[in-house]
């Protein structure tokens, strides 16, 4: 002891960042938790479980002879719309869960905690992964129970969910701002439904565009889902890649890049 130099703590240099690999793993540990809440209350998983089924049941068989001339033709049309729909629409969930944890004081326990600051956040966003995995898979299979055999085969199917699903966490990050900026959950989930009702049905997910007025054509040529439609439907009914995917995949590289900076910014000053 002799040796030794106690330093006051005035003098001391401590660590105020966490590392990467610490990131990683309260991140990836934060995630397990939201998929205990998910196991414990299933009821969660309603909207992902329900709404690819009774959407593609409803618009198949009500709009499938209308447009196309019958269900099996109509098929190839509306299972991507479906798809990017119902996944799209479940990425608000993280908003609304986000703002739920905030407003019960859970974050405020993870701050006492010697964890990275940013990984409830990061863990949330990455939990809700495994919603998009379920409504993708629930929704190429009632497609296929109901007749639709994609040509592009299984591999493309594959690929056609994994864009979707990686375009619907990029998505994530918008609703995440609105969970950390907005007052209520009930706010963060009004504001994403107007945002989202638009972009989805002004879109050429459920209709041809050639009938729309011409000033609709314009903004369905420009909607960033109808580029994603559009992609989803090369993959899996025809098996190829298009500049659509481009747009898609930039389209996410983009919005991750604006969004996420600003909601982690706006997280750290809430936490």
């Amino acid at each position: 002891m002799s040796g030794t130099t106690i330093k006051s703590v005035n003098e001391r240099k401590l660590r105020n960042k966490s590392g990467f690999r610490q990131v990683v793993r309260n991140s990836l540990t934060m995630a397990y938790r939201g998929l205990l809440k998910i196991r414990r209350t299933p009821e969660q998983l309603f909207d992902v479980t329900l709404q690819p089924i009774i959407f593609t049941l409803m618009f198949t068989y009500i709009f499938g002879g209308a447009i196309s001339g019958n269900v099996q033709n109509y098929l190839p049309v509306i299972i991507p719309g479906i798809l990017v729909q119902t996944v799209i629409t479940t990425s608000v969930v993280t908003g609304v869960q986000l703002r739920e944890d905030m407003d019960k004081g859970v974050f405020d326990r993870f701050k006492s905690l010697p964890i990275a600051r940013i990984a409830p956040l990061a863990g949330a966003l990455l939990a809700d992964t495994i919603r998009y995995t379920i409504a993708t898979i629930l929704t190429f299979t009632m497609g296929y129970i109901m007749g639709y055999r994609p040509e592009g085969g299984l591999g493309f199917v594959i690929l056609a969910g994994l864009l979707v699903i990686v375009c619907s966490w990029a998505m994530s990050w918008i609703f995440a701002f609105f969970g950390v900026i907005s007052r209520t959950a009930s706010s963060v989930q009004g504001i994403s439904m107007i945002i989202l009702f638009p972009l989805t049905f002004l879109s050429n997910a459920f209709v041809p565009t050639n009938t729309m007025p011409k000033l609709l054509q314009w903004f369905v040529k420009i909607n960033p889902i109808s580029h994603l439609v559009t992609a989803v439907r090369d993959l899996t009914n025809s098996g190829t890649m298009g500049w659509d995917l481009t747009i898609s995949l930039l389209g996410a590289a983009v919005i991750v890049v604006i969004f996420a900076p600003i909601t982690v910014r706006a997280y750290m000053r809430r936490a």
